[in-house]
């Protein structure tokens, strides 16, 4: 059984099949009006270039693209990852300069220690509780010693929400909605050191915060 069959990877991956060209006209750059989200991915782009080093840098859960595209706006070497085929050819399409594949965060098909930076911004919301250490340790073993983690997430204190309908598709998408701290807590314990966490407020029409978590990868996993 490879990745790809597990239940709730196998349910993302319908999911937002279905959805995609809906979703992509919707969302064709969801950084467009997020003022202090594109600040803190610039952050997150001049600490992975001071590091140096020239090793790419990997958006997993990159959907429609448009963050894979404004990381390479930023000079970073980037490719996009998700576990949606129809994502990746809508993004692959509309970004044709850039590299985007099919995989799983949970068995990233990339060698140790090969990756500068990983950044997943509302793509860890659809993984388990009891899979997400294992995610994070997959991130940790992808990065080099003092390569750069970017999360985002919509925070909450345990909930889960089960969405069935989505743009007039049947869908099948959870949502984990985690608090920021407890997410800290096991970046620490999968090999990261946490330089920032940021909560953001709800945007109008929203209903829970926004958070975003940075961190380091240490020296040992």
């Amino acid at each position: 059984m490879t990745d790809l069959d597990v239940d709730f990877l196998h349910a993302a991956r319908t999911s937002y099949d279905a959805i995609a060209e809906a979703y992509t006209a919707e969302f064709h750059d969801g950084l467009e009006h997020r003022h202090l989200d594109r600040a803190l991915l610039t952050g997150f782009a001049d600490l992975v270039r001071e590091r140096g080093g020239g090793e790419p840098v990997a958006d997993v859960g990159s959907g429609p693209g448009y963050v894979t595209r404004r990381l390479d706006a930023l000079g970073l070497p980037v490719f996009g990852v998700d576990v949606s085929p129809r994502m990746v050819a809508l993004a692959s399409r509309a970004h044709p300069h850039l590299r985007f594949h099919v995989g799983s965060m949970t068995g990233l098909d990339l060698p140790d220690r090969s990756l500068a930076g990983l950044i997943a911004l509302y793509s860890v919301i659809h993984v388990p509780d009891d899979e997400l250490p294992s995610v994070l340790r997959e991130f940790r073993r992808v990065l080099v010693p003092g390569g750069h983690l970017l999360l985002a997430f919509q925070t909450g204190r345990g909930e889960e929400l089960h969405v069935t309908e989505r743009f007039g598709h049947e869908v099948s998408l959870r949502y984990w909605l985690r608090d920021p701290e407890v997410v800290a807590g096991l970046l620490g314990e999968s090999g990261f050191e946490v330089l920032a966490r940021v909560v953001l407020a709800p945007e109008e029409g929203r209903t829970y915060p926004r958070a975003y978590l940075l961190a380091k990868a240490t020296t040992t996993p």
